[in-house]
């Protein structure tokens, strides 16, 4: 997977690439948050995407490298993302990760194995995958399964998308 490598030159944004659906093809809005380190570096990129209408979050992917202490969860605890999507939905409810099971996938030609999470709360679908650089990408969905065409859309985004203006 020659695209998920790190960059040689340091960017405003981050210094990974960040692996999602390119807003072009989201008929809705798209937010992206950056988690900064103490030192400027950036421990992660989440993107949120919204349904137009107003109708709130349908998805939220991350990608986390490795060292990040939004990876760094308790057994049973959920991933960052979920926690972002309950916050975006206002949802205060208490959900947990009840279980997990590894399948694999193609993406183009490559095979990822990716880690379905089961949690309380059913109307949230997760998903996770290491990358080849240690990147590890999550993707929660609201009230929307996640199935295997999503992969296809997956796509390294452009740096100029992250970059400060």
């Amino acid at each position: 997977m020659s695209f998920l490598r790190r960059r040689s030159a340091t960017p405003a944004g981050p210094d990974f690439d960040v692996l999602a659906m390119d807003p072009g093809d989201w008929p809705g809005n798209l937010g992206a948050g950056l988690l900064p380190a103490p030192d400027g570096s950036c421990q992660g990129v989440f993107l949120r995407y919204d349904l137009f209408g107003g109708r709130g979050p349908a998805m939220i992917i991350g990608n986390l490298p490795e060292g990040s202490p939004a990876r760094e969860v308790e057994e049973g605890e959920v991933p960052f993302e979920v926690a972002q999507l309950l916050l975006a939905l206002e949802n205060d409810e208490e959900v947990t990760v009840v279980g997990t099971e590894d399948m694999p996938v193609m993406q183009g030609d490559n095979l990822l194995i990716v880690r379905r999470l089961r949690l309380s709360e059913g109307r949230i679908s997760c998903v996770q995958f290491d990358r080849s650089d240690n990147v590890l990408v999550t993707i929660a969905a609201w009230d929307r399964p996640i199935t295997d065409d999503l992969y296809a859309l997956l796509k390294p985004l452009p740096a100029e998308l992250f970059q400060q203006g």
